[in-house]
């Protein structure tokens, strides 16, 4: 099928949300005809994260993050920044004093301040929103913030100070809170629980970032809805911000499919229809749907968490072309 005669998915949700694509160097080189064609908000994978861009002290790697915004530029597509505050991929000087121990809690927040006005305020109104802080919330049951270097070296308001900075280094854009297992009950509590008190205190936060890395599986509708309801209650903006649907359970080992099981894309196409189904019909909170990818093609759900196993998350297949999934949420009345 031309790729001409396939309709816009962004074109199609125009009245609903923007539909947004992850991309890469890789996907802006091989898949560019795709993502102008279907998608109208940009995140960069890994490009605009702390060590993609900031790696020493006195060094700052623009290359691959300015790529993306001239593609955007370019084409005229928008750009949601992700991210500036996360316990991964953050390089390790960040967090030392140049001695061979930690550093103090005043250089840790100078360095968070000086990293997050330089980023934000080098594309100051071209990135309409920010993934601020990722994954902060722990996934043990009894334990609120997730361990790390930020929070053990800052304290729990390094949260609350990278949203300022933020807004101080571009205050028209929407800023976001993002983590994953948000539609578990237990995680989604502590996830509420720490916007709640973000807005409580007047930190400049706007939004709640669902990563929605879902699978044929889990979550439930029901557990979905109740997330995006939890979440509105605070009125803040949603997005969803890294959306694939695995076709398998987490836990399953195998690794010798070469392609996927027609029973496989008929539960993903269902799910993907109920799903945006659901999308719809909050879009009066919901203001953007991104993939954590553009197709089948190349998704970062190849060998994870299983050494050796393909994936078939997305609504386009390996040649970018539209599968049953991409059918049902395009064809709705």
């Amino acid at each position: 099928m031309s790729q001409q005669s396939v309709p816009k998915l962004y074109e199609v949700y125009k009245d609903y949300f923007l539909i947004g694509a992850a991309v890469n160097p890789f996907t802006l080189t091989h898949d560019a005809e795709l993502i102008k064609h279907h998608y109208n908000s940009l995140t960069a994978e890994n490009e605009m994260k702390f060590i993609s861009v900031h790696p020493e002290e006195d060094q700052y790697t623009w290359e691959k993050a300015d790529q993306l915004m001239e593609f955007a530029r370019a084409n005229g597509k928008q750009v949601r920044g992700h991210t500036l505050v996360w316990h991964n991929q953050t390089p390790r000087w960040v967090f030392e004093d140049g001695k061979g121990g930690k550093a103090d809690r005043e250089t840790l927040l100078a360095r968070m301040k000086s990293h997050i006005h330089t980023v934000v305020g080098r594309y100051k109104g071209e990135i309409y929103a920010w993934d601020v802080v990722n994954e902060a919330i722990s996934d043990k049951g009894d334990e609120h913030l997730r361990p790390s270097l930020w929070l053990e070296i800052a304290g729990e308001d390094f949260i609350a100070k990278a949203f300022e900075y933020a807004h101080e280094a571009d205050p028209s854009a929407l800023l976001f809170y993002n983590d994953y297992n948000e539609s578990d009950p237990v995680k989604r509590e502590k996830i509420y629980k720490l916007v709640k008190s973000l807005k409580e205190k007047d930190v400049p936060i706007h939004g709640v970032g669902l990563q929605a890395h879902w699978s044929n599986f889990h979550p439930t509708y029901d557990e979905i809805k109740q997330a995006i309801e939890r979440y509105a209650s605070l009125d803040v903006q949603l997005h969803i911000t890294e959306m694939d649907v695995s076709v398998f359970r987490f836990d399953d080992r195998r690794t010798d499919l070469t392609e996927p099981t027609e029973e496989m894309m008929e539960v993903q196409a269902e799910r993907y229809e109920k799903m945006f189904e659901i999308f719809r019909e909050y879009r009066s909170h919901i203001t953007c749907v991104t993939f954590w990818g553009v197709s089948d093609r190349y998704t970062w759900l190849n060998n994870f968490p299983v050494r050796g196993r393909k994936n078939w998350p997305f609504v386009l297949d390996e040649q970018g072309q539209p599968k049953k999934s991409f059918w049902n949420i395009v064809n709705f009345k």
